[in-house]
């Protein structure tokens, strides 16, 4: 009976330990074995400059540099016949006007003292650049640019399926806006279709001038003689005594009430031609929300076209 219990014992793996003598049953299952902990591998850190890299900002002409704060400025050094040292700060970035008695260190002392300035100006000039780089425009069929505040789709018809000189817009309708039909085969080289649209614009943006000069002259009450088309990076329009004015095609990107500020804005220059409390009272008297449309103006930078 005690053999039958023991053999049973043995069965259930309930037995005797090893080292009772009673043999083991060759099935049995090997204790686990744990295996021995990995050690904790920890990468290195990152050297010291690569986290405090500081911010570059180079003017192309720059012929010295000062660190402000964490950045670098390079900027461009003109001496001149002045009294105080001058900053501008433009989309190259920084130059600097100074006499000729300051020495190299009183300059980096005066750009210290105006170092939240100049960071800040550098800041948004950049964002600026890279605003314009996200408008480029990919010239080509199916190009799109902004048209009077709304995206407009170039379509190259080689078969010139249209009456209008040059290019003929369409609405298309739905959610696609307007198109731009232009007569070019669909192979056209980017500077061709570049061109070509160029041309059109122009020809629509003396058309809209001309109305828009039109309506607020008389509002004004100032004759205007002249209408000339400009091309200038930085200036939207201008306004001669003579009563001829200037304005920039590139404003065709933009909604119409832009457009209708910078023209009242030139035509008011008929009247007072400084930019004096006068004169921003009599273009208020055409444009009441003048103020909201030139600061839109100023941050809505068109798409380069080079």
């Amino acid at each position: 009976m005690q053999r039958l219990v023991q053999l049973a014992l043995d069965f259930l793996g309930g037995g005797s330990s090893p080292d009772s003598g009673v043999p083991q049953p060759k099935w049995a299952i090997a204790p686990v074995q744990q295996a021995p902990e990995a050690p904790l591998l920890v990468a290195p850190a990152p050297p010291l400059g690569d986290l405090l890299t500081p911010a570059v900002f180079r003017h192309p002409a720059a012929s010295r540099e000062v660190l402000l704060g964490d950045a670098v400025v390079a900027y461009a050094l003109q001496r001149a016949r002045r009294r105080s040292i001058g900053f501008t700060v433009g989309p190259d970035g920084l130059s600097v006007r100074a006499p000729s008695w300051v020495t190299l260190a009183g300059v980096d002392a005066a750009l210290r003292d105006k170092a939240p300035w100049i960071l800040r100006k550098l800041g948004e000039q950049q964002a600026r650049r890279q605003q314009e780089e996200r408008a480029r425009i990919v010239w080509g069929d199916g190009a799109v640019l902004p048209y009077l505040g709304e995206p407009l789709t170039v379509v190259l018809d080689p078969t010139h399926g249209f009456a209008a000189r040059g290019g003929a817009l369409e609405e298309q309708g739905g959610a696609t806006g307007r198109a731009l039909r232009i007569a070019l085969a669909r192979s056209a080289a980017p500077a061709q279709v570049r061109d070509a649209v160029q041309a059109w614009l122009m020809r629509d943006a003396r058309r809209c001038f001309t109305e828009r000069l039109h309506h607020f002259a008389p509002l004004l009450d100032v004759r205007w003689t002249r209408l000339r088309l400009s091309s200038a990076n930085t200036r939207w329009g201008s306004a001669r005594a003579d009563g001829s004015i200037r304005l920039n095609w590139r404003l065709m990107h933009y909604r119409p009430a832009i457009i209708d500020y910078v023209v009242a804005h030139e035509l008011s220059h008929l009247r007072v031609m400084d930019h004096s409390p006068r004169f921003w009272d009599t273009v208020a008297t055409v444009v009441p929300d003048y103020a909201a449309l030139r600061r839109s103006l100023r941050e809505q930078p068109a798409p380069p076209w080079d």
